[in-house]
């Protein structure tokens, strides 16, 4: 419902993860009962857990260590892992340098050319250990970089920028045709990001394979803040999932949904798939991870695809392992670790057998649904007074 915010200009609400809370189901679930598969094109995947394409969180030994516990990682085609032969000297680098040098840092290293045969390297490394290769540009770059990706063997290619529209106007270069680049690669394509139920109906029209939704709720992303630009994941979800139901029942073709960033627990994670996500993608929590190249650090706005100011980074610390982050056992009592059992867990809490039923969960708004009850918690500092 709209709200007035002035005279004669009304507002939508709009929702965030900590504003609402999931009711729980008349039935329950064995949590190991439930089926938490997810489909992209043609692909069956194993679990619906994305790795953001930051140069922080994925390197090719990352992606390897995520398809081998069943999900994605995203390999950015214009970060430093296709810039330069050793890698890991220059996130030494950026791992070790003050806050200040780590900015200019940042951005001196991303003036150094892209190189093709690094790309084909990087791709073929992932793709000779047994796993799905997962690779990204910006639309401008996607003509050049996706059929290269793809002749690599690359399963998977996402195109992505800030905000990304089927209707874009530029003088200054080509503009990509996302229906004609999506007919002429033969493996799925990822595209986004975006938040609203229009501009998410006419991409679905590309014949894209998935749609990422989420403009700014990244930890390491400033659009929010720089643009004002934005919609909260909650709303921003339900309105692409809306869209892509709609487009379901006039094709016959399902666009899988995936939520792109604001999470930063299990039950953040559960709200996103109760709104309608059949996937999502995480930079933060893959960023802790002992195998993120980035050490604890991550700098989503250096990497192409994100908004200005570049060379921000980002400190989240080293928590575990990946295994230890999506299966546990939790060494964390904040929600962090663990996150597909979390998944599996509120699934059967709300009595559902698989993320589609998942989509049918009754959601309420409960802004003090963190708040309620945990003055202990707050002041000992553990769990979600933390």
């Amino acid at each position: 419902m709209p709200f007035f915010i002035g005279r004669d200009r009304e507002a939508r609400r709009a929702y965030g993860f900590d504003e609402v809370a999931l009711v729980p189901g008349q039935i329950t679930i064995n949590p190991n009962e439930v089926d938490i598969t997810w489909k992209l094109g043609d692909l069956k995947l194993e679990i619906p857990f994305i790795a953001s394409a930051m140069d922080g969180v994925v390197d090719p030994e990352f992606a390897i260590a995520m398809g081998k516990l069943g999900g994605l990682a995203v390999l950015n085609l214009e970060g430093i892992q296709t810039r330069y032969k050793d890698p890991e000297k220059i996130l030494k680098k950026i791992a070790s340098a003050s806050n200040d040098e780590a900015t200019v840092l940042v951005q001196e290293v991303y003036k150094e050319p892209i190189k093709e045969e690094l790309i084909r390297e990087r791709i073929r490394k992932i793709k000779e250990a047994g796993v799905l290769a997962v690779a990204s540009s910006i639309p401008q770059n996607a003509s050049k970089y996706g059929k290269l990706a793809q002749d690599a063997g690359c399963d998977i290619f996402v195109v992505q920028s800030t905000v990304t529209t089927v209707k874009h106007i530029s003088t200054e270069y080509e503009v990509l045709d996302f229906k004609r680049f999506c007919s002429e690669l033969k493996i799925p394509v990822i595209v986004g990001n975006c938040v609203s139920y229009d501009a998410a109906l006419e991409l679905m029209g590309t014949g894209c394979a998935g749609l990422l939704v989420g403009i700014g709720p990244g930890a390491a992303c400033t659009t929010r803040g720089v643009l004002g630009i934005g919609v909260p994941q909650v709303t921003a979800t339900v309105d692409c999932a809306s869209a892509r139901d709609y487009y379901y029942k006039k094709t016959g073709e399902y666009i899988s949904i995936i939520t792109d960033g604001g999470m930063d627990t299990g039950g953040d994670i559960c709200k996103a798939f109760a709104c309608g996500a059949d996937a999502v993608m995480i930079g933060s929590a893959f960023a802790r991870a002992k195998e993120a190249p980035g050490r604890g650090y991550h700098w989503g706005m250096a990497t192409p695809h994100r908004n200005l100011p570049r060379g921000t980074r980002i400190h989240v610390g080293t928590t575990g392992t990946l295994e230890e982050i999506l299966y546990g056992p939790a060494k964390m009592d904040d929600g962090t670790q663990n996150l597909v059992g979390a998944l599996r867990t509120g699934m059967g809490n709300v009595g559902a057998r698989s993320i589609k039923e998942m989509h049918l969960t009754e959601i309420i708004i409960a802004p003090e649904i963190k708040l309620e009850g945990k003055i202990l918690q707050k002041a000992q500092r553990v769990g979600m007074g933390k």
